[in-house]
Order: structure tokens, then C-alpha cells, then sequence
């Protein structure tokens, strides 16, 4: 058995055996399979797809490649949640420390922005000082003391997905229903914990273009969870507009602290509380989705939600003076403002065509070894279904590179479709897949 011949067999569209994908994942994450060897088969698996016997063999492998976390010594239920990833999706922000404010146990690990999609990682090291590279140890303990922890893969948690992760972004290689399934499930299983919510979108502006893929994958992640003895609810949600009104690093970590402190886009706050609401359902601390919303709910209104985000961050060596006084972040050298070409009412807010800006604005990464700068982004002034005046402005651009800003001025302009009637939001959660 040998590297290549097991690329050559799945490109030829074959059916790998358990042993050959063990020996595979296992080489490369020991160093023995170098980058380009991986890549040719990332992307033999992108084009022609595993069974779901092989996808759950890669998760198994993925998992087994590192070590698998034990929190049997900390009271509580463990619930995390995890997005497929889109733009201005700073949900997580705000899920977990409400969760954790509500007395459920949210030891999350989180991924860095793939492609036109931010991470959250990216997103937390946005304020200053914010430690995502906890220990293990450090990791178990703040579970105990506070019950949530945001931080990224360390070298032991699935060492071959963190590798595979980061080649998938650079090798056009991320959107595979296979691939997806092995990486978000062998991280939330290496977590030990006993329930995970999981956000599938959909879209434009999504890795999953339509509802019809967003299912697959949503059945794939449900039953290949199920294998492996975790209750698991996917949310399918539409991801054809921006989430919220931010899309970049601190202009979304910021909406996200405005939110925890009472204020925030409606959209943002459905989408929340409804993921939010399946976690507490799932650690039995509340009998129905309504009484879950109404405990969540007084837990923003009475500032205890911001209070755990406080607690967290401090942990984590972050600025916590940045949190109650966000307008004293540094400020992009440049601004532009887009403005609205007509009288109407917003129809579209192409979501990937922001993304993709965003990135070129310095807020992601075209290459693995780009720095992000955290300032960049956009700050949308309106979403669909608003009237807006010609020459009012609907978003802004911010950016320390003054040709970018130049070159996505066009982009953006069109990205927004203006409609002369009026225009009714779509649902933005579409489906929810249960075991």
C-alpha cells in the first residue's frame, strides 16, 4: 500500500477501504504523506465524493489521529454548537457565553475563515490579547470555573484535520460534504461532549449552494454522529445575505458585543436564540423551545450574558476594557461609503461577493501565510426588505489599503439589488434535521 496508488484509486472514482484511509491520515498526520500528496487527494475526494461508510472511516481516522478530551470530573451537561461557516456569522460570539450564562457547559472549538467565510478564531484575536491556544489543562479548568472556553485545535486535538483544514482553504477543496463531515465531527467528538447543535447554511453566500446539498450534508453529519453516540441537531439556515450588519473581524466582534449588551440585528438575534434554545433543550435544564427563549432572554436583558463574554475573555488574557468601550478600537486608515443607486427596497445582498471583499479588503486570507487585519470589513446600513433613498448610504467600507477599497468599490455597488416594490424577507432558518 502506497500514497499513490490510493490517490490514483479514488480519483478513478473507487471506493477506498478502511485500511487504506487509516493509512493515509495517519501518514500525513505524522509527517510521512507530504502536502502535495494530500492535496491530489482532497481533491479526488472533492470530485468524486466518499460513501458514507468512508466518510464515517475518515472521521473515525481524523479523530483517532489525536486525543479525545474527558470532562466525566466536571458537573453539567456539555453542549457546543458549530456553523458551516458564512459571512457576518458571529453567532458564536454571542451563543456562548449566553449558554454558559444559563448553566450549560460550552467547551467550543473553533476554526479560522475559510476562503469567503470568517472564523471565529480570527474573530476573538480580533481583541487584543485573546488567547485561543489554551492547553488542555487550561482548557479542562476553565470549564469548571466559568463553563465555557472558545479556543482553537491544539497539536493534540485531530492534528490531521488542523493540517487538512488549513490545505483545504488554500487547494479550493472546501466545499465536500465528506470532508465537511470528517472535520467539523472529529474535532466535536475529540470535545467528549454529550450533545452538539450544528448551523448548515445555505446559499450564495454558503459552501452549500442550495437547501437540496445543505440536507445531504445536514444527514450525512446526523447519522455519522449517531455512529458514534452524539445527539446532533443541524439547522439548515439561509445564507444568501450577510448575517447581521458586520462583515470583518472587529466590526462583527463588536455587533457581537452590542447584541450581549441588548441591541443587535433581529436576524442575528432569530438565529441565536433558536440554536441557543435546542442547546438548553438538549442538557434538560428547560421543558420547551419557549421557555429556553424566555430564560435567554432575561439572561441578555439583565447583562448576565455580556458578564460571562467579560469572564471569558479576561480568562483568555483579552482586553476587557476593549468590551465596555469598543469606539476606543483603532481605526482603518481609509473609509468609503456605497451608496444606494436608486429609490427602492432592498431585494439582494449578494452575501459572497461581501465576503470575497472582505478578504480582499485584508480582513481574510488568499494564501495560508496572509495576515488578517483585523479592522477591515464592512458595516452593512441596511438588509432585505428595507427602503432606502437614492444617494443614502448602505454600507461602509474600512480598510488600511487604499487600492483595495478602490477595487471592491465597483464590486460592492452591485451587490446590492434595489427593487421598485416592496420586498418581504425570506425565513432565515429554512429546515431542522434531528437524529
Amino acid at each position: 500500500m502506497n500514497a499513490y496508488q490510493i490517490i490514483a484509486k479514488k480519483r478513478d472514482g473507487g471506493a477506498l477501504a478502511a485500511d487504506e484511509i487509516d493509512y493515509f491520515i495517519h501518514g500525513y498526520a505524522h509527517d510521512k504523506i507530504p502536502d502535495y500528496q494530500m492535496s491530489a487527494l482532497l481533491m479526488a475526494i472533492y470530485l468524486n465524493g466518499m460513501s458514507f461508510a468512508e466518510t464515517a472511516t475518515l472521521t473515525r481516522s481524523m479523530l483517532e489521529s489525536g486525543i479525545r478530551m474527558n470532562f466525566k470530573n466536571i458537573p453539567g451537561y456539555k453542549i457546543d454548537k458549530h456553523s458551516t461557516g458564512g459571512v457576518g456569522d458571529k453567532v458564536s460570539l454571542v451563543l456562548a457565553p449566553l449558554v454558559a450564562a444559563a448553566g450549560v457547559k460550552v467547551p467550543m472549538i473553533s476554526g479560522r475563515g475559510l476562503g469567503h467565510s470568517g472564523g471565529t478564531l480570527d474573530k476573538l484575536e480580533a481583541i487584543p490579547g485573546f488567547r485561543t491556544n489554551l492547553s488542555i489543562d487550561e482548557f479542562y479548568q476553565q470549564i469548571d470555573e466559568i463553563g465555557v472556553a472558545m479556543i482553537g485545535q491544539t497539536e493534540r486535538i485531530c492534528p490531521a484535520d488542523k493540517k487538512m483544514y488549513a490545505l483545504r482553504d488554500a487547494t479550493a477543496t472546501i466545499e465536500s460534504v465528506p470532508l465537511i463531515t470528517g472535520s467539523i465531527l472529529s474535532k466535536k467528538l475529540a470535545e467528549g461532549i454529550d450533545g452538539l447543535v450544528l448551523d448548515v447554511k445555505t446559499g450564495v453566500g454558503a459552501f452549500m449552494k442550495t437547501a437540496d446539498d445543505s440536507r445531504i450534508l445536514a444527514e450525512s453529519l446526523v447519522k455519522t454522529a449517531a455512529l458514534n453516540d452524539l445527539p446532533t441537531t443541524v439547522f439548515i439556515t439561509r445564507m444568501d445575505e450577510p448575517l447581521g450588519r458586520a462583515a470583518g473581524n472587529w466590526l462583527e466582534t463588536r455587533e457581537a458585543i452590542d447584541y450581549l449588551k441588548g441591541g443587535g440585528a433581529s436576524d442575528l438575534m432569530e438565529l441565536t436564540l433558536a440554536l441557543s434554545a435546542e442547546m438548553l433543550l438538549m442538557a434538560k435544564i428547560v421543558r420547551s423551545a419557549e421557555e429556553a427563549r424566555h430564560r435567554l432572554n432575561e439572561l441578555l436583558n439583565s447583562g448576565a450574558a455580556f458578564r460571562k463574554f467579560c469572564q471569558m475573555v479576561e480568562h483568555q488574557h483579552g482586553d476587557v476594557s476593549i468590551l465596555h468601550e469598543p469606539e476606543q478600537y483603532p481605526r482603518s486608515k481609509y473609509e468609503l461609503h456605497i451608496k444606494a443607486l436608486r429609490d427602492g427596497f432592498i431585494k439582494e445582498i449578494d452575501a459572497l461577493t461581501i465576503g470575497l471583499s472582505v478578504v480582499q479588503l485584508g480582513g481574510g486570507r488568499l494564501v495560508m501565510e496572509d495576515q488578517i487585519d483585523y479592522k477591515a470589513g464592512i458595516l452593512l446600513h441596511c438588509q432585505i426588505g428595507d427602503a432606502v433613498k437614492k444617494d443614502q448610504t448602505i454600507a461602509t467600507i474600512y480598510s488600511d489599503r487604499e487600492k483595495a477599497i478602490a477595487e471592491v468599490d465597483c464590486a460592492l455597488s452591485k451587490a446590492f439589488t434595489i427593487s421598485g416594490e416592496c420586498v418581504k424577507k425570506p425565513s432565515l432558518i429554512i429546515d431542522v434535521v434531528r437524529p
